[in-house]
């Protein structure tokens, strides 16, 4: 819910999944999941998570094209 359903946060101080490195995303889910990383919300979820389930996560989210564009050029 914090990430959004399409991995643009919908909290300000939680981070967009949506475009980041499928290594850097199970990475961080596997140190979540072992208490490496702490985090009592994301703990939580990413126990209940197999390896599986969490390539599969990695992989959607990492799929997902973020587009930046820079703003106008001032005139």
């Amino acid at each position: 819910m914090c990430h959004g359903a399409d991995g643009m946060a919908t909290v300000p101080a939680v981070p967009n999944l949506a475009g980041q490195s499928e290594p850097y995303l199970v990475d961080q889910l596997r140190q979540f999941r072992s208490g490496r990383r702490p985090s009592e919300v994301m703990a939580v979820i990413a126990k209940a998570l197999a390896d599986a389930d969490i390539d599969d996560l990695a992989a959607w989210f990492a799929s997902i094209r973020v587009e930046a564009k820079p703003p106008a050029a001032p005139r």
